[in-house]
């Protein structure tokens, strides 16, 4: 039996704590991967409130499957379009424990290009 945190959850504080060190008080881009969707929500730390969300439970998404690439990019590139709209244009970057890799890095790709900057 393993004992401590799970290689998850040591990934998952250690980009927390590069998060607040080099947040600048910056909106958090926080992402959630699951098997068969991505979530992604724009944070505002200082307020305590999520400023804008975008997942592949949506309407528009939810006919491709939520568990491709394709569809995290559609994700990102919905998230980047209402953070615009609502005055966001610089975030950090908030992978979870997630690696940077598949439809994590999709997703970012697809934000950076609607107009966030990470």
């Amino acid at each position: 039996m393993a004992k401590g945190l799970s290689l998850f959850e040591r990934r998952r504080q250690r980009v927390r704590t590069t998060l607040r060190a080099k947040g600048n008080h910056r909106p958090r881009l926080s992402v959630h991967r699951s098997g068969q969707h991505i979530y992604a929500q724009v944070i505002d730390d200082d307020q305590r409130r999520t400023v804008v969300a975008a997942s592949t439970l949506e309407k528009a998404v939810r006919d491709k499957s939520g568990a491709t690439v394709a569809a995290a990019a559609e994700t990102g590139k919905r998230l980047a379009e209402r953070a615009s709209a609502a005055g966001i244009t610089k975030v950090v970057f908030d992978r979870g424990g997630f690696l940077f890799h598949g439809r994590v890095k999709a997703l970012a790709d697809a934000a950076r290009e609607g107009g966030l900057e990470f």
